[in-house]
């Protein structure tokens, strides 16, 4: 139970990480455009490939921990990523998070508590 928490807790995180660099990456670009000037600076970007990068990552992961766990365990503990999520919106992109919303990862959480039960 300990390896697939740890697992998912990985897989989280790297899926936290694609997301944010996706958003990164999407800003570097400017308003989208049907160029090649614009696809060349898709296509070039760094975040762009770190996003690619990290994605085929946390997918790999994810197809490891279905192929060897119970999904009706391994999906609900993906909720985990709910709260790098919102530490990322606050440490990356300097977001003001409501109460409510760390109330909402509270309650997902103890619902991942009662799953690991």
């Amino acid at each position: 139970m300990y390896k697939l928490f740890g697992l998912i807790t990985l897989q989280s995180m790297l899926l936290v990480l694609t997301q944010s660099f996706a958003k990164i990456a999407l800003k570097a670009f400017g308003p989208f455009e049907w160029t090649w000037h614009f696809m060349k600076v898709v296509f070039t970007t760094w975040q762009f490939a770190v996003f690619g990068l990290f994605g085929v990552a946390s997918m790999g992961l994810y197809a490891y921990i279905l192929n060897n766990y119970d999904f009706s365990l391994a999906y609900p503990l993906t909720s985990i990523s709910y709260v790098f999520s919102l530490i990322a919106a606050l440490l990356i992109f300097q977001e003001t998070i409501p109460w409510t919303r760390w109330l909402g990862v509270i309650i997902i959480m103890v619902g991942v508590f009662f799953v690991l039960k």
